[in-house]
């Protein structure tokens, strides 16, 4: 695997898939469909998306691989596109939104199940900046 410090090519393509996750309206979409696959008109009560915005940031997200369709008669239903896509959007989650930390799993993924260790004395005193180191046990 190439690390993005050693190609333009593959940084500008990372950069790009970024760009799409900049998007508030599609990182709210993202953020809705970790939990699982969800009809367009779950998503649009969920984040307060609505149309057309909503079918236009959809379609985005599909260009981008970020996202996947599922049919059943006339309902649509999005999800996640993959493994790595829910990886990224929990981290962001986590960093971004305080919420649990992706954990590791035997296969080498992470899956949102476990909180952070955080220093209640590092958060209130920023003087001890990142010195500050969790107690164990």
């Amino acid at each position: 695997m190439t690390a993005l410090h050693q190609s333009r090519d593959l940084a500008e393509a990372a950069a790009e898939k970024l760009r799409v996750f900049a998007q508030p309206q599609r990182l709210m979409i993202l953020s809705c469909l970790l939990t699982g696959e969800r009809q367009v008109a779950e998503i649009e009560r969920l984040t307060g998306v609505t149309q057309p915005a909503l079918s236009q940031q959809l379609a985005e997200l599909r260009r981008a691989s970020l996202v996947m369709t599922r049919r059943d008669a006339k309902l649509v239903f999005y999800s996640l596109a993959d493994e790595d896509v829910r990886t990224c959007v929990a981290t962001m989650e986590h960093m971004l939104a305080g919420a649990e930390a992706p954990v590791p799993t035997a296969q080498g993924k992470a899956s949102p199940t476990r909180k952070p260790v955080e220093n209640a004395k590092a958060r209130s005193d920023p003087s001890l900046g990142a010195a500050a180191f969790a107690r164990v046990g």
